[in-house]
């Protein structure tokens, strides 16, 4: 699992990974926030309304759960445990809560926390995305510097400084799970 604060780089960092790395499956996680332009349905997320979300929290469905920024986002376990009993990798990119909430469930899930090298990294960030208010990312900020304590708390800890070097040090994190659990 991938995680760090809003902002950080994880998507980007995934989806280069996987370019990298092929055989790696992205979960594709809910959400109860609106589609962003060009986002797509089962493909960037699972939309569903907060009474959807709610019901299928209550029915035991999600592996994750949390509530972030005014919104809810969690990894239903429809979406990882066939493909793992299938032996196929996945890649979680979760928040901070969910991916505390994956490790206990499946504490053999390696735990990636991608940080920015610096807080006013990720404000200029958040703010060049153009995609949240003024409002929203000072929330997200606050919370950032919440996420950005509970790094030790993770097994490996990649500074997403240069994307490069940050892309080559997760490929090697993962390269070297994906070695492991071959033999």
């Amino acid at each position: 699992m991938i995680t760090g604060p809003s902002g950080v780089g994880k998507g980007s960092l995934i989806s280069l990974l996987r370019h990298r790395i092929p055989e790696l499956e992205l979960s594709t996680s809910a959400t109860t926030r609106s589609p962003r332009t060009g986002e797509q349905q089962g493909v960037d997320y699972h939309f569903l309304d907060q009474d959807e979300f709610l019901e299928k929290v209550a029915a035991g469905e999600f592996l994750e759960h949390a509530a972030y920024s005014g919104n809810h986002y969690g990894t239903l376990r429809s979406e990882v445990e066939g493909r793992v009993a299938a032996g196929h990798p996945v890649v979680l990119e979760i928040e901070v809560q969910g991916a505390r909430q994956v490790a206990e469930s499946m504490p053999e899930a390696t735990q990636i926390f991608i940080a920015p090298p610096e807080l006013a990294a990720l404000k200029q960030r958040l703010e060049g995305r153009g995609t949240d208010s003024p409002e929203a990312i000072g929330r997200r900020l606050e919370v950032a510097e919440e996420e950005l304590a509970a790094r030790d708390e993770f097994h490996h800890v990649v500074v997403n400084d240069e994307l490069e070097a940050a892309l080559d040090e997760l490929e090697a994190i993962v390269r070297g799970k994906l070695s492991q659990s071959d033999q």
